[in-house]
């Protein structure tokens, strides 16, 4: 084992690739990384692993020249290094691949990896580029169209092109920042047999991931980094999940929230036959028809950009459907305003919490409110009743553990995980009887994640209809009552909890076959 300030472990005598001593990189009013100590060998899967703000992806782009330490050194095949820029990383031999995907979607394959060429002085041979890309799929037993658009390609295949970026630019050591995010199960299996021959074939990776599966199924060893320190570094083989969630999060966690029997009730949200077209007026929903009860969890399962988003905006009024119904409570809200559809019982957990949930400016008091400040209860005449408001944010703060000095601050200075418990307390605090959830836990490490589903299953048992959208597949296996599969803007299949095979959902979510139950 390793800490924060012992010596790199490099006991079974392989050759270490890339070493950090006392790595600090330092944001405005946060320290990032402090003083972390790290090392990757030759031909091993290394797993970094924490919570949300604890430092990985920080370490990460230091590793890939994109941020420059404070203090502390970097040393690659036993040589100090001084980083600048991600093309001295690439000189090296070190690559990247980041969550979001760097690439030309009009381009084709061969095109995007002919653009990242560092090779300075030699005629671009596009002809070569493909029988080079053609070897590396060979080698790796896996299959890409190379003359296909970025478009054309599935998100898995857009990412094996990102490592074939890297791979062909010469890279030894790969980093990959939370690779499986956006990958069905099929996907992040046929990822990890790749890995494990790239691995065989003497390349390093370091594997930035908060799934603990995937750090017990894959990686050699894993370091836990907390608040910006190394806790350990371990071989993964010694260690259970517990053990890792206890390191990441300093207590132990409760994996899985059991969900207990439900007892459905009548629908509070129908959908039926609806159509919507996306922001570049592509037909997004495509006769998408759903029926929500009082007292269940119905989960939407599915790959990013298969008309999730779309059914969301729809149902909470912010997107306008083209064909179709929306009921809530048996009345019509199709095209219904925001406003009108909020007082009708409907709340609503946006995916992205600091574009579309809050306002970041203003504070934790102020964003409690958001959508009820024309309530008598918080005016004095045409003024709002700063009192009134005060008392409730303090009540709000106490009764969903926000961490936050006063009702005062300014929103933009919490955690993620805070950030969302306010939209939670805001929208969960008052009479609903449907609440749409748009990939809830995103982003929020295991202890908010935990804090979040109890709270889902509380307003589950008191008889709201909850609508739970994640591309979290456990996710939404762990606590729906029904699953419905999306796929290019349809309903591929709908299950019932006892009849739900993970293995034939992630089928559904790749386009393979279709079942209604």
């Amino acid at each position: 084992m390793t800490s924060s300030h012992g010596p790199v472990d490099s006991s079974d005598g392989r050759d270490l690739v890339i070493e950090t001593r006392e790595l600090t990189k330092r944001f405005p009013g946060v320290v990032a990384a402090d003083r972390v100590s790290f090392s990757v060998r030759q031909g091993e899967i290394h797993c970094l692993l924490g919570e949300n703000g604890a430092g990985k992806t920080t370490l990460a782009e230091c590793l890939y020249g994109f941020y420059k330490p404070d203090s502390g050194e970097i040393l690659y095949r036993g040589r100090r290094v001084a980083l600048a820029s991600p093309r001295d990383a690439i000189r090296l031999g070190i690559g990247m691949v980041h969550q979001h995907f760097v690439l030309i979607r009009p381009f084709t394959v061969i095109e995007n990896v002919l653009l990242r060429a560092q090779t300075p002085g030699i005629t671009l041979d596009m002809r070569r580029v493909e029988k080079d890309l053609e070897s590396l799929c060979r080698v790796y037993g896996t299959s890409l169209d190379l003359r296909a658009q970025i478009w054309q390609l599935s998100v898995g295949e857009q990412q094996w092109v990102e490592i074939l970026n890297a791979i062909h630019g010469g890279a030894r050591l790969l980093i990959l920042d939370e690779p499986t995010s956006v990958l069905t199960p099929q996907e992040t299996e046929g990822l990890f047999q790749v890995l494990r021959r790239m691995r065989q074939s003497g390349l390093s990776i370091v594997f930035i991931t908060h799934k603990l599966r995937e750090v017990l199924e894959l990686s050699d060893r894993v370091t836990v980094l907390r608040r910006g320190r190394v806790v350990d570094t371990v071989s993964t083989s010694a260690v259970t999940k517990e053990d890792l969630a206890r390191m990441m999060v300093g207590r132990d966690v409760v994996f899985q929230v059991q969900p207990g029997e439900a007892a459905p009730g009548r629908p509070v949200l129908e959908v039926r036959d609806l159509r919507a077209f996306d922001d570049r007026g592509h037909q997004a929903l495509q006769g998408v028809s759903l029926s929500l009860r009082q007292n269940e969890i119905l989960g939407v399962a599915g790959v990013s950009g298969n008309g999730q988003r779309e059914l969301f905006e729809t149902l909470i009024g912010i997107r306008k459907p083209s064909e179709g119904e929306v009921l809530l409570n048996g009345e019509d809200v199709t095209r219904a305003s925001p406003r009108r559809i909020r007082q009708r019982g409907l709340a609503h957990i946006p995916a992205d919490r600091m574009a579309q949930g809050l306002v970041l400016d203003f504070s934790v008091a102020q964003n409690l409110i958001l959508g009820r400040q024309r309530e008598r209860m918080y005016r004095r005449g045409p003024f709002l009743d700063q009192k009134r408001i005060e008392g409730f944010a303090k009540e709000m703060i106490t009764a969903f553990e926000i961490l936050t000095p006063s009702s005062r601050q300014r929103t933009r200075f919490l955690s993620g995980g805070n950030l969302q418990k306010v939209i939670l307390a805001r929208e969960l605090s008052r009479k609903i009887d449907c609440l749409v959830a748009s990939q809830p836990t995103r982003g929020l490490d295991i202890g908010v994640m935990e804090y979040v589903h109890r709270r889902l299953l509380e307003k589950r048992d008191e008889g709201v209809g909850i609508l739970l959208i994640s591309e979290d597949l456990e996710e939404v296996l762990a606590l729906s009552n029904r699953v419905a599969v999306m796929f290019k803007g349809k309903i591929a299949g709908l299950f019932e909890s006892k009849d739900i095979q993970p293995q034939e959902i992630g089928l559904l979510m790749a386009g393979m076959g279709e079942k209604v139950t």
